[in-house]
């Protein structure tokens, strides 16, 4: 029995989607005597913001990915 991972960007497709879910059709509703209540659109957010972190920091080169130096000579 093999157990599958979901890689960061496949989970931040789905994270997305359920986002779109809930800004669409709402955080909760009643039907009679039964209710549905979609994920925390707040925890979805914060999972989004930690999965693009995630992805950013596997795609930057080092530690400082997005510093430059420059030298200024001759002053």
């Amino acid at each position: 029995m093999s157990e599958e991972t979901i890689q960061p960007a496949e989970l931040l497709e789905q994270v997305n989607t359920a986002i779109s879910t809930v800004l669409a059709g709402g955080q909760s509703y009643k039907i009679g005597s039964r209710s549905l209540t979609r994920a925390d659109l707040a925890m979805l957010k914060s999972m989004r913001d930690d999965l693009e972190a995630q992805l950013t920091a596997e795609n930057d080169a080092g530690l400082l990915g997005r510093t430059y130096v420059a030298f200024f000579d001759g002053r």
